[in-house]
């Protein structure tokens, strides 16, 4: 994506505004956007990926190109892809001297991203796999690292998200407290993760009401647990978080729609009680149970 231009760094108040001004271009509530403009944010989220020229990564919801500027000059390869049309003018002028960045109007959550990777799949000069790095809208994100995590299909290496911080810290958490829950047993099943650093609502605009916070996703070789049927073990975890206050008897019997003699012989046959709460399960736990129900 080269025009032979050189095009300013984005992640600034002012370059910022004049883009907007100049494209016409304002952010979306509706989209949940938040456009960076902190050049040191950039240079920690790229620092935490931790990408090199062997590398393609797919940014998500690049918006005015910010993040996506950097992203290309640490990367092999970047695939963008935009759902807001109203912003790919703006785009093409902030990625002009991007010539390594393919971007796409698309949307995250719908798109085939099996076959758009297996573009770059043959290249010599990108290791297998890639890595996910975004600037996160909060509304998606609990829907789209379920996507990540549940399609084992996906060659994700890393997935580095600026997140709401409550969200990150949901996805860190134990069993027993209110943050824990089906997107915690995600991550945990098929990543480890860490926190790489904290964000204040001043470095976006418009200014988000919440902290946000950068997450880092490191996918494991092999889950912690053994799992015969994931998509089963997944809908058991979903379905025990569906109605979080109701026993796990209750819960998954109306989530799976099974007879609740059916659930109650597979609870007592994995040790755990039916009138527990899908709170109160570990990893292994929710392993077991998956596996008693397959019988």
């Amino acid at each position: 994506m080269s025009s032979g231009k050189t095009a300013r760094p984005v992640a600034t108040p002012s370059v910022t505004r004049q883009l907007m001004q100049t494209h016409a271009v304002s952010a979306k509530k509706s989209l949940g956007q938040n456009f960076i403009i902190e050049p040191q944010v950039i240079a920690d989220i790229v620092a935490a990926a931790g990408c090199d020229k062997q590398d393609l990564v797919l940014e998500i919801g690049p918006g005015l190109g910010s993040l996506t500027q950097s992203l290309s000059a640490a990367a092999g390869q970047v695939l963008a892809l935009e759902i807001d049309q109203s912003l790919l003018a703006a785009l093409a002028e902030s990625l002009a001297a991007c010539s390594n960045v393919r971007l796409l109007h698309a949307d995250a959550l719908e798109a085939d991203l099996t076959g758009l990777l297996a573009e770059f799949a043959g290249r010599e000069d990108l290791r297998p796999g890639f890595m996910a790095v975004a600037n996160l809208p909060y509304y998606i994100t609990t829907p789209l690292l379920m996507r990540f995590l549940e399609q084992p299909q996906l060659p994700w290496r890393r997935l580095v998200f600026m997140v709401q911080k409550e969200l990150a810290e949901r996805m860190q958490a134990g069993p027993g407290g209110k943050d824990y829950g089906a997107l915690s047993l995600a991550v945990q099943y098929r990543a480890a993760a860490r926190l790489a650093f904290t964000v204040p609502p001043t470095v976006f605009t418009p200014r988000p009401k919440v902290a946000s916070a950068v997450i880092v996703l490191e996918r494991l070789a092999q889950p912690p647990v053994q799992v015969e049927d994931e998509q089963l073990f997944f809908a058991v975890i979903r379905a025990g978080f569906g109605q979080r206050r109701k026993t796990l008897l209750n819960s998954l019997s109306s989530g799976l729609e099974l007879d609740k003699q059916q659930i109650s012989a597979a609870l007592l046959a994995a040790d755990i009680e039916p009138g527990r709460r899908a709170e109160t399960l570990t990893l292994a736990e929710f392993a077991r149970l998956a596996q008693n129900l397959s019988v």
